[in-house]
């Protein structure tokens, strides 16, 4: 059967112990709608219960809080339990919680999610062998610092990482622990550009934390090597009252970049593939000035609206080429360029080789 996670928007006035009496109702009408309820999380501070439930469908989940409690949730979206527990630490109630009659469970479902993109720029010195060994290298530092920090690896693939933390000083810490590593290797071989932002797992979207890992992603573009939220400093700064200053090592997006950033990525991932998409088609669904979007986009990029569209499209071509039977001029075509000649030749500018031979090395 199919696994659901809900959402409940809860009044100010319910507790702990509300949340935990409400999943005991839940377990015990559950097979009556051939139901079973896996676990759930209740934020306090944000007011939202998340609860996990095997059903045929979500109408019977709903049917099942309805009969139990009357609590009907707000939002229900379908889940993989592997997602699940990749960003959350647990599909079931934690085993020390089982055999107390109400099971209150202390574990919001917010979290710090962080995205991490190689910026090796340049294969032209690699060979198959060194860039194996090199990729193996990268990951290995990388996952170890991870861990160090108490941070969960949702996805590893590419030279890229996702990454879930439940404390934000442990996150922003890791941040700057990975930079630090780093740093000290020359761009071309291993740097890093590093996007944390915060959230909780359902929101009007699809996918569990869907807005959240967008974010963290899209601010892998910015000219910075480490990049967080308003949302994410604030919180770090109210856990480190201490805390003065980053010292230029982390840029704070501010609420009004975020959105401009949310609505330049949206664009972006929508149009890129057209091959007739120039500036103009970001003036004009941006609804910017050419001189203000050009402002916008160095100051927050350190590029041109011209060289952000190149290189995105060369980033997400080249990601193509990672798939076993990818055809160069398909790529290139798919990818928004009008020739197969013109993707190698800015291949080439880029990334120091061209697109046949970056292909050969990952074979």
């Amino acid at each position: 059967m199919p696994i659901y996670m809900d959402r409940h928007d809860v009044s100010a006035e319910v507790t702990a112990e509300n949340v935990a009496e409400l999943h005991r109702q839940d377990l015990k009408v559950q097979h009556k709608f051939n139901c079973r309820g896996l676990t759930y999380w209740f934020d306090d501070v944000r007011k939202t219960a998340f609860c996990l439930i095997e059903a045929p469908n979500a109408e019977k989940l709903k049917e099942m809080h309805d009969h139990a409690h009357g609590e009907v949730p707000h939002r229900i979206i379908e889940v993989e339990p592997a997602i699940v527990e990749s960003f959350l630490g647990r599909i079931e109630d934690p085993e020390k919680a089982k055999d107390i009659r109400l099971n209150i469970i202390n574990d919001p479902a917010f979290r710090i999610i962080m995205a991490i993109e190689s910026t090796m720029l340049s294969f032209k010195e690699c060979d198959k062998q060194s860039l194996q060994q090199h990729t193996e290298n990268y990951k290995i530092q990388v996952i170890e610092t991870i861990r160090q920090f108490g941070g969960r690896v949702v996805n590893n693939k590419e030279r890229r990482f996702l990454i879930s933390f439940t404390s934000v000083t442990k996150a922003v810490d890791c941040a700057l622990e990975l930079s630090s590593k780093f740093s000290k290797i020359p761009e071309k071989t291993a740097g890093l550009k590093i996007g944390l932002s915060a959230g909780v797992p359902v929101t009007d979207k699809n996918t569990l934390f869907e807005d959240t890992v967008k974010l963290a992603e899209s601010m892998c573009y910015l000219n910075a090597e480490i990049s967080i939220s308003e949302e994410v400093s604030d919180l770090y700064r109210s856990e480190n009252l201490h805390h003065t200053t980053f010292n230029n090592r982390i840029y704070i997006l501010s609420e009004a970049d975020q959105q401009f950033l949310n609505r330049l990525m949206e664009f972006t991932d929508k149009a890129w593939t057209d091959t007739n998409l120039n500036v103009n088609g970001f003036e004009r669904n941006l609804a910017l000035s050419k001189s203000k979007l050009y402002r916008k986009m160095m100051d927050l990029t350190g590029v041109s609206p011209n060289n952000f569209l190149m290189r995105y499209r060369l980033k997400r071509s080249r990601l193509q080429l990672h798939k076993k039977n990818s055809n160069i001029a398909e790529v290139a075509y798919n990818g928004g360029f009008n020739s197969a000649s013109y993707f190698s030749k800015c291949f080439g500018k880029v990334y120091g080789l061209s697109p046949s031979a970056y292909k050969d090395l990952l074979v």
